[in-house]
């Protein structure tokens, strides 16, 4: 890498310049279980139909009301409750981005616990925000009197709980999270990224609490390249964080494919069922795998911890299988690897590399 030229070094920010962007590993030629993706695309029929579809967009013209078309099938399709608004985001990520922006007063901070989505901390990091990380339990469980003592010291303004976490693919505790949410000074936001391959979500509870956001993605529905987020509150509180969204942040060829994968979700539900399966086996195979600690999984992962994840890793890169080696991101997760579930074929080879390479 090229070093930055010195007359730049005073225009971008000291801590910008001493962070990393986020990493995509090169997946060219392997079998690519390492981003929590749905392994299943679309069958070829509703390909055709698809393309045909955005073919005939007005490409020309800025997103239009079609959009409002997609914000009310995806209420549909989550069963938003009465009084509720959704807020569309290009991914998660830039709804956490703005959430970040939106709150962004003078001592506000933004508390999550740890191990957890990197970008909960970049967003309050990137946006001078204190960020305030809780370790979980050894088995990664919330560890509820530390959450609680941190809510009271630090007052943070957002509190993230992902519903299962990424990347221990555990659901938490309900009884810890409504103690949280009654001491949560500031809003919560209940991140149900992996909902799809989930027992069970928030949405019905949502409605007991005013300061609860509920956040989801189609990326694990299965639409990882279109790139939808999206966020649901009560209307005036949305109606107040949709005021830093940047103009046409959804494309037309995004909210079209979103709306075509909704009108087929059925194709949808089966493939996660199938993601679903396959993770019980994946389990069970892991469970009779020598010197391999496998943890519960409600996502479409699971965590593993191995006795030299380095080692493992490159063993399985070097058969053509990438995962994901999550050993360095926090102390708890030593020597731990995030294997994603796949196709039954992509599986039975990510465990003969993993079983080859430990």
């Amino acid at each position: 890498m090229t070093a930055l030229d010195p007359k730049f070094k005073q225009l971008i920010r000291q801590d910008v310049q001493s962070m990393h962007a986020y990493a995509i590993q090169d997946s060219v030629g392997m079998v690519k279980l390492d981003a929590m993706e749905n392994p299943y695309r679309l069958p070829a029929a509703l390909q055709a139909h698809l393309g045909q579809r955005l073919g005939a967009l007005a490409l020309n013209r800025y997103p239009d009301g079609r959009v409002n078309d997609l914000r009310q099938a995806l209420a549909d399709y989550a069963r938003m409750p009465e009084g509720f608004d959704i807020m569309l985001g290009n991914g998660s990520d830039e709804l956490i981005s703005l959430l970040a922006m939106a709150c962004d007063v003078p001592g506000g901070s933004i508390l999550a616990p740890l191990p957890g989505f990197v970008m909960y901390g970049m967003s309050a990091q990137l946006q001078g925000l204190k960020f305030t990380g809780v370790p979980l339990t050894a088995d990664f469980e919330l560890d509820e009197a530390a959450m609680l003592a941190a809510i009271a010291e630090h007052r943070p303004s957002i509190i993230y709980l992902a519903y299962p976490n990424n990347p221990t693919a555990n659901l938490w505790d309900d009884t810890v999270i409504e103690k949280i949410i009654t001491a949560a000074p500031g809003l919560v936001v209940m991140d149900e990224a992996y909902q799809p391959f989930s027992s069970k979500s928030y949405i019905d509870r949502i409605a007991r609490h005013s300061h609860v956001l509920l956040m989801r993605t189609l990326s694990k529905f299965g639409l990882a390249g279109v790139r939808i987020g999206y966020m649901m509150g009560p209307k005036a509180l949305i109606a107040e964080i949709d005021k830093v969204r940047p103009p046409y942040n959804i494309s037309v060829l995004n909210y079209e494919c979103a709306l075509f994968a909704l009108e087929h979700r059925e194709v949808f539900a089966e493939q996660a069922a199938a993601v679903v399966a396959q993770r019980t086996m994946l389990l069970d195979a892991l469970a009779a795998m020598k010197g391999v600690k496998a943890w519960k999984s409600d996502a479409n992962m699971i965590l593993v911890r191995v006795p030299d994840a380095a080692k493992t890793f490159e063993g399985m890169k070097s058969r053509h299988v990438l995962v994901k080696n999550v050993s360095k991101m926090h102390p708890l997760l030593a020597n731990c690897l995030r294997l994603t579930v796949g196709t039954a074929d992509e599986n039975t080879q990510m465990l003969a590399a993993l079983e080859k390479s430990l």
